[in-house]
């Protein structure tokens, strides 16, 4: 994996300077590349083009469609009965995640993050490994799906979201905590160890901003990811709850 330090810092400037990171966010963040299996993804910070894409890698999930389809999950088996939603959202629809995005764009401890494959790499897509060979987080939930990644401006194709969130806390002596949430891997980046190169990636990056503790949230019926999670070390030392506020 390579990276472009930040104008002025190398990186072992950037390793050294935990505190000065955190204190700071992500702001410092550059673009890194990452080889895999013959292919080559680049893993950037999200822009506001890379919206659509993104949503519709959210959406290509079995719990993810009816989440962002506004639909109430009666039954875990069958969460989508009540009709998936669009891939791609329209006008109308795209403009709570506009908002959203602006948000996190501007919050300098939030880094929504595109992972891009260069045009005509990746072998033509078909179905993904079922749950139980699924390697990353996200793999197990939406083995079935059709892949759903979308093109950039520049030809490549977004096949891989996640986003990191620096967390400042008073507890464990004000350690900054590193939060990873809506990871998610087109089906057709599956199965080269890319979802545990970009958790890997994930890692070392909040470590060079600072964060001494990661942490994340998983559904309960996302057995696949739990197992996936144990891979990497992860402990289900805590019950996480939700309350929505409609």
């Amino acid at each position: 994996m390579t990276t472009e330090a930040a104008p002025g810092e190398d990186e072992s400037d950037q390793a050294e300077s935990g505190q000065a990171e955190s204190g700071r966010g992500f702001d410092g963040f550059s673009p890194q590349t990452l080889d895999l299996a013959g292919r080559t993804f680049v893993i950037r910070r999200a822009t506001e083009a890379d919206v659509s894409a993104i949503v519709a890698l959210l959406r290509d999930d079995v719990l993810g469609a009816a989440r962002e389809a506004d639909v109430e999950v009666v039954d875990r088996a069958d969460p989508v009965a009540a009709g998936a939603a669009p891939a791609i959202p329209d006008a109308e629809d795209a403009a709570p995640y506009s908002r959203a995005f602006a948000l996190i764009d501007a919050d300098p401890n939030q880094l929504l993050v595109a992972i891009t494959e260069a045009a005509g790499q990746a072998d033509t897509p078909g179905r993904a490994e079922s749950a139980e060979q699924a390697e990353s987080a996200e793999q197990a939930e939406s083995a079935e799906q059709s892949p759903s990644a979308d093109q950039t401006h520049d030809g490549s194709t977004v096949v891989g979201t996640l986003q990191l969130s620096l967390l400042p806390s008073l507890s464990r002596r004000g350690t900054l905590r590193l939060q990873i949430e809506a990871v998610r891997v087109s089906p057709s980046a599956q199965g080269i160890g890319l979802g545990t190169a970009i958790f890997e990636w994930a890692h070392e990056c909040g470590r060079r901003f600072g964060a001494g503790l990661v942490q994340l949230t998983t559904d309960k019926s996302r057995t696949g990811a739990q197992r996936f999670y144990d891979r990497l070390g992860y402990v289900a030392s805590h019950e996480g709850m939700k309350l929505p506020l409609d």
